[in-house]
C-alpha cells in the first residue's frame, strides 16, 4: 500500500473499528454478571431540582462487596429522587435507603435469567458485528473511488483483500469478548 489515500482508509477503518469494539465492551460492563459494579447504575438519572442528570453527579456510587451497590447522595434531600430514579431505569433493581445512603442488594440470578442475559449479549454482539461490516462497506466503497480517480487496479483490489482480513481480525475480537461475557454469565 504505497499510496497515502489508501494509508488513510486504514487508518480510518481501524480507528472506527476500535470504536466498535469499545463501544460492545462498554454495553457488555453494563449487563449484570451477578457482581456488583458501579457502572450498573450508568443509565440511570435523577431529578435534580427539575433537571434530569445522572446519578453520578449528584452521589458517590460505590460497591462495598460483591452483592451490593452503595450510593451516597451529596445532598441529603437527593435520596428518594435517587430511589425514584433507580425504579424509572427500569434495571430490575430495587433500591432502600436508610436515611443517609441508599443501598441495593442484587438477589441471585437464575438460571432463566442467566439464560435472558446471555440472549441479550448475544444480541450486543450482533450490533456490534453490524457496526464492523458497515464500517467495511464504507472503506470498500473508499477504495473503489480511489479506483476511479488514478488508484491501480491491483491496489485497490489488494486493498479489499486487507480490509476484509481486517474486519476478520474485528469479528473473532468481538466473538472473544462476548465469549468471555457468555462464560462469565454461566458461571455460577
Amino acid at each position: 500500500m504505497s499510496d497515502p489515500r489508501l494509508k488513510e482508509v486504514f487508518d480510518n477503518l481501524k480507528s472506527a473499528m476500535d470504536r466498535a469494539i469499545d463501544h460492545a465492551a462498554a454495553e457488555f460492563a453494563k449487563i449484570r454478571a451477578g457482581k456488583a459494579h458501579p457502572s450498573m447504575v450508568d443509565a440511570v438519572k435523577v431529578d435534580y431540582y427539575g433537571s434530569l442528570v445522572p446519578l453520578n453527579q449528584v452521589a458517590n456510587v460505590s460497591t462495598p462487596d460483591a452483592k451490593s451497590i452503595v450510593i451516597q447522595p451529596w445532598e441529603k434531600a437527593m435520596i428518594q429522587p435517587i430511589e425514584k430514579g433507580i425504579v424509572i431505569a427500569n434495571l430490575g433493581l430495587q433500591p432502600s435507603n436508610d436515611g443517609n445512603i441508599v443501598r441495593i442488594i442484587l438477589p441471585p440470578l437464575t438460571e432463566e435469567r442467566r439464560k435472558e442475559t446471555v440472549k441479550k449479549v448475544k444480541g450486543e454482539a450482533e450490533h456490534a458485528k453490524v457496526a464492523i461490516r458497515n464500517i467495511r462497506k464504507d472503506a470498500n466503497e473508499a477504495a473503489k473511488k480511489l479506483q476511479k480517480e488514478g488508484l491501480a487496479e491491483d491496489e485497490a483490489k489488494a486493498a479489499e483483500a486487507q480490509i476484509q482480513k481486517t474486519t476478520d481480525n474485528y469479528i473473532k475480537k468481538i466473538d472473544d469478548i462476548t465469549a468471555a461475557k457468555e462464560a462469565e454469565l454461566m458461571h455460577v
